[in-house]
């Protein structure tokens, strides 16, 4: 854990499609591309036609915003020299039956054999924070107790909303074609660290799954990291809405972990988590989302105020505030990247444009240039919750803290 004071360290992998520059469509030469990248920063997914990049972890989100914003240009510029594109979005829009293959990797290949059409169609890209939490036994009980209020995150990357070339209906269809594994949806309480990792060996006695990292929770300890891993969220083409995640996520964690240590008991019913999830997935920030506190549905602009509201005194004590209240106040205004898809598509009716506004805004890191500080009335609109009565109110010791 850090020293007291200092905010916990954060990283990101980010999950990216390989396209085809002249027809769009998905490429299968993730291997080619990946022989002009660092293998310590990008390595292969379970489909060629998938790149992955990790972020270093940092304590600053500028830092880590750099971080990201320098990777995606090595990788933009070594996939350009290829004849390729990136693009990050939750789902691909065109699809050559002859470009579905799977790398060449003994464990995606025993995947293919056991799961089939679920590991053929694994054509979805997502991206996970991780957030530093040394201590299993509070990792364990973190992620439980966190559930709640990933639905609006998902809101917030929702990037997916096309499948087979055809519009679902879903801003996050990704969403669905994930919960088709057998180990995903949020996590149930364990009593300890050891109970948890009981659970994980009774699974993989059973056979239906191979190894700790099969364990797809839409949050988890990390199978190989002293971390609290988020892994419901769609890949986001723009990097303001990753910094955005990570900057909430971050703070959320650090709000548990203060509850844990001060005996804040947590009640979480998985029924009503994975509706609220379905929802998110449903909708997006264009729609009701369900409210985590009360249960019932709101505009997403409403949750995501809330869901600001009990982060801002880790990300006030962060330093992160002003930046992730300005960027929280733009994302519901601006709307979620599946709105955005489908408004290009919805021009000339072709999915190639839907591409090229990927690529455009995968390609961009200019995240910050459209950021000011937030007057009061810019911030976003109240939370209709006056307090999270769990949670002491640091509102007046922090007004306006430093980024």
């Amino acid at each position: 854990m850090p020293e007291s004071g200092e905010p916990i360290k954060v990283g990101v992998e980010e999950e990216f499609h390989v396209v085809d520059l002249r027809t769009r469509h998905l490429a299968a030469r993730s291997g080619l591309l990946l022989e002009a990248l660092p293998p310590a920063r990008f390595t292969h997914e379970l489909q060629r036609s998938m790149v992955e990049s990790n972020s270093l972890p940092f304590r600053g989100l500028t830092e880590l915003a750099g971080d990201l914003c320098g990777m995606r240009a090595t990788l933009v510029r070594e996939a350009e020299a290829l004849g390729l594109g990136v693009v990050a979005a939750g789902s691909p829009q065109l699809v050559d039956e002859d470009q579905l293959k799977i790398f060449p990797d003994p464990r995606y290949e025993r995947m293919l054999l056991d799961f089939q059409v679920l590991t053929r169609e694994q054509l979805i890209c997502g991206m996970h924070v991780h957030a530093e939490v040394r201590d299993r036994e509070l990792a364990v009980a973190v992620a439980h107790r966190l559930a709640p209020w990933l639905p609006p995150l998902l809101a917030l990357s929702a990037s997916s909303p096309f499948w087979d070339a055809a519009d679902t209906g879903y801003a996050s269809y990704r969403t669905l074609v994930w919960q088709r594994w057998p180990t995903t949806g949020p996590m149930a309480w364990y009593d300890s660290a050891a109970d948890y990792q009981r659970m994980i060996d009774e699974l993989i006695r059973s056979g239906v799954v191979a190894d700790p990292g099969m364990i797809y929770f839409d949050i988890r300890p990390s199978c190989h990291l002293p971390t609290v891993e988020l892994r419901i969220c769609d890949s986001c083409p723009r990097l303001a809405d990753v910094v955005l995640i990570a900057g909430l996520f971050r703070a959320l964690v650090a709000t548990e972990l203060e509850a844990v240590r001060r005996g804040v008991e947590r009640e979480v019913h998985l029924e009503a988590v994975r509706a609220a999830t379905w929802q998110a997935a449903r909708s997006g920030l264009e729609g009701a989302l369900v409210d985590p506190v009360e249960g019932t549905p709101r505009p997403a602009a409403e949750v995501i105020a809330c869901l600001l509201d009990r982060a801002r005194p880790h990300l006030a004590e962060a330093g992160d505030w002003e930046l992730v209240s300005a960027l929280a106040r733009q994302a519901p205004a601006r709307g979620s990247s599946a709105a955005r898809q489908r408004a290009a598509h919805a021009r000339r009716g072709r999915l190639e444009d839907v591409v090229d506004l990927l690529l455009s805004e995968t390609r961009s890191c200019d995240w910050n240039h459209d950021l000011h500080t937030p007057r009061p009335d810019d911030l976003p609109i109240p939370c209709p919750h006056d307090q999270l009565d769990d949670q002491p109110d640091h509102r007046a010791e922090h007004q306006r803290p430093a980024v």
